[in-house]
């Protein structure tokens, strides 16, 4: 299997689009590409988001799965950053206020996998995790 990574492509639904620019290009600082009146590309770290104008509806909204004792926002996205890249960021969202689902912590401290992780919900309930490895070999591992 080849293990070179391609940029992936996620599109999300949005229900106020203007809000949602706001916050990935103020709040995350991504830089924005193509748009029109319906839809907005980001520079996901390297990876092409696209936020969609969906009209919000009564569908049934997220749910909780407990990890390492915390209520982990299903579904959600997000990406693996460098670890010194990852608390770069953590303090930034944190002088801006974020209202974190999950406070930037490390899980599974001292164990296979351990790692910094933080959740946080975009302002129209879109959930994102924000990753580390410490050991970046050991993404995948068991």
């Amino acid at each position: 299997m080849n293990t070179t990574l391609s940029p992936f492509h996620l599109a999300i639904p949005v229900d106020d689009l203007e809000r949602a620019r706001i916050f990935y290009n103020r709040t995350l600082e991504l830089k924005e590409g193509r748009s029109s009146d319906h839809w907005v590309d980001f520079d996901f770290f390297g990876h092409q988001l696209v936020i969609h104008y969906k009209q919000k509806t009564n569908i049934e909204g997220n749910h909780n799965n407990v990890v390492d004792g915390k209520d982990v926002p299903v579904p959600h996205f997000g990406i693996v950053l460098e670890w010194d890249v990852w608390h770069n960021l953590a303090n930034t969202l944190s002088e801006k206020n974020i209202n974190f689902v999950i406070e930037p912590y490390i899980r599974f401290k001292g164990e296979i996998g351990e790692q910094a992780t933080m959740f946080f919900m975009d302002p129209c309930g879109n959930a994102l995790e924000f990753k580390s490895f410490k050991d970046k070999s050991q993404l995948f591992a068991k």
